[in-house]
């Protein structure tokens, strides 16, 4: 039977940022299928962090062409508690957080959600800045992300 054969694993390793927290930022996903391999990225000219981490996630999840069972590493514990833990409030609450004011974030929240959801997601943290080499990895490309908005804009570098 087909529904017998597992989803295919795919590993996933996602970063964003942006200096000054708000400014500009960029993000980045890696994808890891078996021997092939994916990167993403992209850059925003007035973001904040906590936005380019959610963009990365929802951008990684949104490349996948079929459900996935999906190991996603992210060193961002807003996006991982708030997947895993804080969404459930959020949502009994009608999208208000603990001190009843809209949740932030939310349309990218609403995104993350819906493009996880054909998938089984495993969120993973790992610490950031560790010597992870995946991490180390989309960290990089999430500052060429940003700076090359920088660049582009004719703006001063980090």
């Amino acid at each position: 039977m087909a529904s017998d054969v597992p989803a295919p694993a795919v590993e996933i390793w996602t970063d964003g940022g942006c200096k000054p927290n708000p400014g500009p930022g960029g993000w980045a996903a890696v994808l890891r299928f078996g021997a092939h391999e994916k990167e993403l990225s992209g850059a925003d000219p007035a973001t904040t962090n906590n936005r380019m981490e959610l963009t990365a996630a929802a951008s990684a999840l949104e490349a996948l062409s079929r459900p996935c069972r999906v190991v996603l590493h992210t060193d961002s514990e807003y996006v991982r508690n708030g997947v895993t833990r804080w969404v459930h409030g959020w949502v009994r609450n009608n999208w208000r957080n603990a001190a009843k004011d809209p949740v932030a974030n939310y349309e990218l929240w609403q995104r993350l959600l819906a493009a996880a959801k054909p998938h089984q997601v495993d969120w993973r943290w790992v610490k950031g800045h560790s010597g992870d080499p995946m991490n180390e990895r989309v960290d990089r490309m999430a500052t060429a992300a940003r700076m090359g908005l920088a660049g582009a804009s004719g703006a001063a570098g980090p």
